[in-house]
């Protein structure tokens, strides 16, 4: 619930709000003048500011202008009952979260008041998540403060707060158990083991003792009951790294647990509940391993739900002398000696340095020169670059300095594509997170109900609704009145979806020359959204039954977990919530079960 302030010169108005928002629990104050709500503003933090336009003296975007002159990040939506395009233009682009007019209903407002707190609590925990990076340059035991790690963090972040698999993949050196590490600290699994497992160092005769544990007189030498690293990991993280290195037997093994999450210790008659979460990791590309039949495809797509890519060195070299200085401290306290700096030229020469070791090629770079500098400062000539590198680097290497450093080598040119790779125009197959609150499109081979716009289901539900307000308007002439009862809605929402679309001005000949391609509707199955017709319909109705499908879909694809139901959709968890809420879809979906035989959850 939130901290609210109401700002109109409306009594009556302002009473009203104050006892809608109330009713569902937020705090509400009240201010009848813009200067007054101003004040107010500035000796509070309020989640979010509702203010009418027209006012006496300070006017609503009068008052959003302060704000924003002054900094402030207050969250703000405006009302009036002199609703036209051009003021609800000038409201967006001066900062404002939604354009409401007068009257509205109820429940407008109250949509309006949710997205709005819903908005404001993501942009806050990414803020800080940004600001804590910025700040000090760390995320777990990663280091480093470039787009491109900034990315990797946010989506440490909202992978952690799932419990599906994930791969780690980047050059050797990049730091993957790291990230696996920050993922597993981030999670609710935090209280309980992270397990790493080496598969390129796990003798294949050995791994179903290794792996599962075994029983007492099992076999020759089983002298006591042994846990196995999956009972070790129960109920927190298993982390396998160099997965690539599994034999194909190893692989059938590991996919029966991961796909089942059972096991059954050697010697052992009774099936155990594996409790983990599976993170892997490899610097080879799978992808390719899986065309030359060394790497089994479901194993893949069992562990490849969400990808994170490790960046190399030599893409984000703003992050070196963060990494350099953060390894000097290190191990200067380590060997108790007093190296206080990198020099200029030193930190110039890594900096042009190519890092086909990474990460780890830095720390063994930085160790050795602190192990081996006699000053409290690392010179140029201190920093001890491998001879063998020297030699494999300087060949054929484009921005050649000093024999062995080297500017990292041009990208591939528009429309140039590896030799190397399976999937030359599209990219492999992998199903990462991308922009804040959205989820990926999903891989080809995904079923179709994931195929969702970049918007996800609410660019879904937006189309839909524009097609029937488009279809609506043009049947009914240009009323609004009557498109509004063709559609079973309120007129002043159609005022307002006229706004944003720029058609208030339009009479019903210009309405007739828009082609029907303009607004199309969105492909859906007739039973959830009929084509329009020229009669009356619940577009609401209509609304909910498409999200309560694609709620049972995603519901369906991830196993009932909410969190990444939502991420499927494209939606944040808490308003993934309140759809569920407000379409009734478990009591739907309970009823469907019971239809179809299925046991209720």
């Amino acid at each position: 619930m939130g901290l609210i302030l109401v700002i109109d010169d409306d009594l009556s108005m302002r009473e009203i709000m104050e006892m809608i928002l109330r009713a569902e629990g937020h705090q509400a104050d009240l201010a009848d003048n813009g200067q007054t709500g101003l004040e107010l503003a500035l000796e509070k933090d309020y989640d979010l500011i509702i203010s009418d336009i027209r006012m006496p003296g300070l006017s609503g975007l009068e008052l959003l202008r302060r704000f924003r002159e002054q900094g402030r990040q207050t969250t703000l939506i405006l009302i009036s009952a002199y609703a036209t395009t051009e003021t609800a233009v000038e409201a967006m682009r001066h900062g404002a979260y939604d354009f409401i007019p007068k009257p509205f209903r109820n429940q407008d407002l109250l949509t309006a008041v949710n997205s709005a707190l819903t908005h404001r609590n993501v942009d806050q925990e990414r803020q800080a998540l940004v600001d804590n990076i910025k700040t000090h340059q760390r995320f777990g035991g990663l280091v480093g403060s470039s787009p491109a790690m900034l990315q990797v963090y946010d989506l440490i972040t909202r992978a952690a707060q799932t419990s599906t698999s994930i791969l780690i993949t980047g050059e050797s050196g990049t730091g993957k158990e790291l990230v696996a590490r920050a993922v597993h600290t981030h999670s609710a699994r935090a209280d309980n083991n992270f397990v790493a497992i080496n598969c390129g160092g796990m003798p294949e005769q050995l791994v179903d003792s290794e792996l599962f544990g075994y029983k007492k007189g099992s076999f020759t030498g089983a002298l006591t009951d042994k846990q196995g690293l999956v009972a070790q990991a129960f109920g927190g993280t298993l982390f396998l790294d160099e997965l690539a290195e599994l034999t194909l037997p190893m692989q059938v093994k590991l996919l029966r647990l991961v796909q089942e999450k059972t096991y059954r210790p050697v010697g052992g008659n009774v099936e155990l509940t594996a409790d983990v979460r599976f993170i892997a990791a490899t610097n080879k590309s799978l992808e390719t391993e899986i065309m030359a039949g060394r790497f089994r495809e479901d194993l893949y797509y069992r562990l490849n739900v969400i990808n994170i890519q490790l960046p190399p060195l030599r893409e984000r070299p703003m992050d070196i002398p963060l990494l350099a200085h953060f390894f000097l401290e290190k191990y200067s306290r380590q060997q108790n000696k007093d190296v206080r700096k990198l020099s200029t030229y030193a930190l110039d020469i890594l900096q042009r340095y190519h890092f086909p070791g990474n990460v780890r090629e830095l720390e063994n770079i930085i160790e050795r020169s602190v192990a081996l500098e006699q000053s409290n400062i690392i010179l140029p000539e201190s920093l001890r670059l491998a001879d063998f590198k020297r030699e494999s680097i300087s060949l054929n290497q484009p921005g050649q300095i000093l024999g062995s450093l080297n500017f990292p080598a041009p990208p591939l040119e528009t429309g140039e594509t590896s030799l190397t790779s399976p999937w030359p125009e599209t990219g492999p197959p992998a199903f990462p997170l991308s922009s804040p609150g959205r989820a990926a499109p999903p891989p080809p081979d995904q079923p179709a109900f994931l195929r969702l716009p970049p918007g996800g289901l609410d660019d879904i539900l937006t189309s839909l609704e524009v097609y029937f307000l488009f279809n609506a308007l043009k049947t009914a002439e240009g009323r609004r009145s009557l498109a509004a009862k063709l559609l079973g809605i309120s007129p002043w929402r159609i005022r307002v979806r006229l706004m944003v679309l720029g058609l208030t001005a339009l009479d019903s000949q210009q309405l007739a020359s828009i082609p029907p391609e303009r607004y199309p509707k969105p492909s859906l199955p007739l039973e959830l959204a009929p084509d329009w017709t020229g009669t009356s319909l619940n577009l609401d109705e209509i609304k909910r039954q498409v999200e309560r499908h694609y709620l049972r879909l995603a519901m369906k694809q991830s196993d009932d977990n909410k969190t990444e139901a939502a991420m499927l959709l494209g939606v944040t968890l808490r308003s993934f919530k309140h759809r569920v809420e407000r379409t009734n879809y478990e009591r739907e979906a309970a009823k469907l079960a019971v239809l179809e035989g299925r046991p209720l959850k």
